[in-house]
């Protein structure tokens, strides 16, 4: 099911039964805000500022190895407007010294905003966001709040 945030673009929401099983993020234009999900109105919400919680939200993870699961947990604690590094990341999800394996999570996240990986960024920098570029990983973490003094 797609649904479009005014400023944000069009993005996409994928189910299986009860369960997020994929999520894009909204790019391109789009000139008003659409959704018929409760999910997809809540993540308009999050898009116009509203500090929206998606705690409840039930992820179609069990495919995935345990520490994906234990990554996507500890990213799910990390609140607004507040960031970690990939290394923090890895030592939270029980695994010190694991930042390679982090990065490529957060490089295949398939819950963004959900499981927020885009507040987890490099040891020196922002780090990456894949195909939507630091600019879209910056709007987001302005959206948050996110600043010098929150880390």
């Amino acid at each position: 099911m797609s649904y479009e945030v005014l400023g944000w673009g069009a993005g996409e929401l994928w189910f299986d039964g009860d369960s997020l099983l994929w999520h894009e993020l909204p790019h391109g234009e789009s000139s008003r805000d659409a959704a018929d999900h409760a999910l997809a109105e809540r993540l308009i919400r999050y898009f116009r500022g509203e500090a929206v919680s998606f705690d409840d939200i039930a992820l179609a993870s069990d495919d995935e190895p345990a520490f994906a699961r234990a990554l996507a947990g500890a990213l799910r604690a990390v609140p607004r407007g507040a960031v970690v590094t990939y290394g923090e990341l890895a030592a939270l999800a029980g695994r010190p010294g694991a930042a390679r394996a982090a990065g490529t999570f957060c490089a295949r996240n398939r819950f963004p905003i959900v499981v927020p990986c885009h507040r987890v960024v490099a040891a020196r920098g922002l780090g990456g966001y894949g195909s939507l570029g630091l600019d879209y990983k910056r709007r987001l973490l302005e959206l948050e709040g996110f600043g010098p003094s929150t880390r």
